[in-house]
């Protein structure tokens, strides 16, 4: 079993605006640091390599990251202990604080690719249920299924 999970922010001002220009300019090397990262095994793009021009929702300011990890640890290792982490610290400066949840993790089976309708199905699962094991967060601990 692997690890998918997806993030949603939405951001004060256009992609293409002053104020979220080092946010933008970074993607490309944070993208590739993931990529490179121990742990990682996919992620969520367009033709391009982009994951921001991925409209799921009407508002265009709302972008969607993506991806698969082999464990909650490897996508925690990545998020909290390289350069990542100086985004995240950063992140009120840039985007909308929600009062709901942002983000949700979930097992998948190894190989399997998560679809964007799956994802915000789990998140709007975890928003209106709680933690459990169909959705949950970093909070909760919940382990991987035994594989069959």
């Amino acid at each position: 079993m692997h690890l998918a999970q997806l993030n949603i922010a939405t951001a004060k001002d256009e992609l293409g605006s002053p104020r979220l220009k080092e946010f933008v300019d970074n993607l490309e090397p944070i993208n590739a640091l993931a990529e490179a990262s121990e742990g990682f095994i996919w992620r969520l793009k367009d033709e391009t390599g982009n994951a921001t021009e991925i409209q799921a929702f009407s508002n265009p300011r709302i972008i969607v990251n993506m991806s698969v990890w082999q464990s909650v640890a490897s996508l925690q290792a990545f998020m909290f202990k390289t350069h990542h982490v100086d985004f995240m610290r950063r992140r009120s400066e840039r985007f909308d604080k929600s009062p709901l949840a942002t983000y949700v993790l979930w097992w998948v089976e190894s190989g399997y690719r998560p679809t964007i309708e799956e994802a915000l199905a789990r998140l709007e699962h975890l928003r209106e249920h709680g933690e459990s094991e169909h959705a949950f967060s970093f909070k909760s601990k919940v382990k991987a299924p035994a594989t069959k």
